[in-house]
């Protein structure tokens, strides 16, 4: 065993990684002292303490990012979006939030005399600087009855999307997952309203997990730039400085602006508008290496190469994350074949890809035999999926 580690010490250490040059977010220290909990000067702007989200900040973010959109709509947005979810159901919430941070929120509009529509953006996925990216620290929230105070939350323009909790070296992660995390999703509820991650680190162990996940699905993210990085879990549970513990793949991983407008974009799931899924850092690296691939197709000759997956590590749902990034983020008209050799495969991989939202249930995309394949594969069809011995009679796939 290393070096006590304390909880103070690794939320210091997280707060310094992002004041670095490298990261550049902006740094807000909330005063812990519960005889402040009720202090509204503290920093945030908020008009209550029940408020989560950081309101002067999300509307200088949401004004910049749409300067074609009347003022009288943007902030009816910022209205609406700066409301108490409590009373509302939080998986529902947090399921419309993200659509409308991914996709941005259609208003109607009216230009040279013609009345049109538009979308409001919450955050530019494609330039990640021209968001404002928050680290606050022990903010009081009031909630019904408690105040609570995470340790830290990560906010994109305004809105708490980064969950952080912390335990000393000597505490269980687990801990952070019974206690902390369980007992904030209970009190205050309308934190999480706008979270796509969960974070739980005693510095020597530090695990992600979505909304809603229980704790066995929590996992951990040891890799940052390559599959290949080799990570010794032993000496990682001995260290003794926060600044080398295990939050510090997490941060410079997932952490970096980039990275984190990327995974929220494109890494995370809702099957049937409530079962919430985010990538594992195996996912993350290996579907970006894919989209890498197809971005030099040309080069590689059309070899997009592999992506080995061992049994039960999520293959369907790295195939919805491929073709759902490639269809937000790459001009094309794409074909996806997707070949299997088990009929219960087969299945599974279509219901995930209806579940998730990518395709709808009538769509026709299950051709009955080779000969419907090959009149599929002519027609432009956004996906297909087949099996296998439906390649008996001849069929020719342009790349």
């Amino acid at each position: 065993m290393g070096s006590f580690i304390s909880e103070d010490d690794i939320e210091q250490a997280i707060l310094a990684k992002l004041q670095e040059p490298s990261f550049k977010y902006d740094i807000l220290k909330c005063d812990p002292d519960p005889a402040k909990r009720e202090d509204l000067n503290d920093g945030t702007g908020r008009t209550s303490k029940s408020q989560c989200v950081l309101p002067e900040v999300m509307r200088t973010a949401i004004f910049r990012l749409n300067p074609n959109i009347d003022a009288d709509i943007l902030n009816k947005i910022i209205r609406e979006l700066c409301q108490d979810y409590s009373a509302k159901d939080i998986v529902t919430a947090n399921y419309e939030l993200y659509r409308k941070i991914r996709n941005g929120i259609k208003v109607n509009v009216r230009r040279n005399g013609k009345d049109s529509f538009d979308f409001v953006k919450l955050v530019d996925f494609r330039q990640p600087e021209n968001n404002t990216f928050t680290a606050v620290s022990q903010m009081w929230i009031k909630g019904n009855p408690y105040y609570r105070r995470p340790d830290i939350l990560i906010f994109i323009n305004g809105m708490p999307m980064v969950f952080i909790e912390l335990k000393n070296s000597t505490v269980k992660v687990r801990e952070a997952y019974d206690v902390n995390l369980t007992n904030y999703k209970k009190d205050i509820p309308n934190l999480f309203a706008f979270n796509q991650i969960c974070v739980l680190s005693n510095g020597l162990e530090t695990r992600l997990g979505a909304l809603g996940a229980t704790y066995e699905y929590f996992f951990e993210w040891l890799k940052v730039e390559s599959e290949k990085e080799k990570v010794d879990r032993k000496a990682l549970r001995k260290v003794s400085q926060a600044s080398d513990s295990s939050v510090k793949y997490f941060i410079e991983g997932l952490l970096d602006k980039s990275n984190l407008i990327d995974y929220i974009e494109n890494f995370i799931l809702f099957q049937n508008g409530a079962n919430k899924i985010i990538a594992k850092n195996h996912q993350f690296l290996g579907v970006n290496n894919l989209i890498e691939a197809l971005k030099h197709r040309k080069d590689l000759q059309g070899k997009l190469g592999v992506f080995w997956h061992t049994q039960g590590s999520g293959k369907s749902f790295s195939m919805v994350m491929f073709v759902r990034k490639v269809r937000k983020t790459m001009d094309g008209n794409f074909t996806f074949l997707v070949i299997t050799d088990r009929e219960d495969l087969d299945k599974q991989i279509v219901k995930n890809f209806i579940r998730t939202e990518v395709i709808g249930k009538n769509d026709e995309c299950q051709p009955k035999n080779g000969r419907q394949l090959r009149d599929y594969l002519t027609k432009n069809k956004p996906i297909i999926f087949s099996m296998i011995h439906k390649f008996k009679e001849s069929v020719k796939i342009f790349l």
